[in-house]
């Protein structure tokens, strides 16, 4: 493999890891599947390609596709590939669980509705604003209510503290 088919392949690579993180699933695919087949098969940098192409397929809706590649990285010379493809594979072959339907939230299709029904829709959901509620204001105290006299239990700790530190003093001599 020539430099140059390196340096593309890390090219290629780099794209289909920003078009995967920014959501371009078909377009990430279709990048690191060019960079996987610039590579060698068994090198590091291949694994870790097939492993981003793995979870490429996994987001475009190519389970399958993604299932058939985590098992043949499985048997991937470098350790860290193979094990990244072990614990795929059994997240790929997990039931998928059912969600309740509580727990969705439909989006209204807006595309049907007309232009004045849209505008209303909005401005109706617009005036059921939620109120927060502020937080109660602290109440003010007067500081004139308040005993600001000398408490004598300070004074009688305070003797205490010194006695025994003075007799740690006088013992450790």
């Amino acid at each position: 493999m020539s430099s140059q088919s390196l340096e593309i392949a890390k090219t290629r690579y780099q794209k289909g890891k920003i078009a995967f993180e920014s959501g371009h699933y078909r377009e990430a695919v279709e990048q690191l599947e060019k960079a996987s087949a610039l590579l060698a098969p068994n090198s590091r940098l291949a694994g870790e390609v097939k492993i981003w192409l793995v979870t490429a397929y996994e987001a475009g809706g190519r389970t399958e596709d993604a299932i058939a590649l985590c098992e043949q990285l499985k048997r991937h010379p470098h350790w860290e590939t193979s094990k990244q493809a072990k614990r795929l594979v059994y997240i790929l072959k997990a039931p998928k669980l059912k969600r309740p339907q509580e727990w969705m939230t439909e989006i209204p299709d807006l595309g049907t509705v007309s232009d004045n029904e849209s505008k209303a829709y909005f401005t109706v959901k617009a005036n059921k604003s939620v109120g927060k509620k502020k937080p109660p204001e602290p109440e003010l105290i007067d500081l004139t209510q308040v005993d600001t006299k000398d408490n004598s239990f300070i004074w009688v700790a305070l003797i205490a503290i010194g006695v025994i530190l003075g007799s740690l003093v006088w013992f450790s001599i």
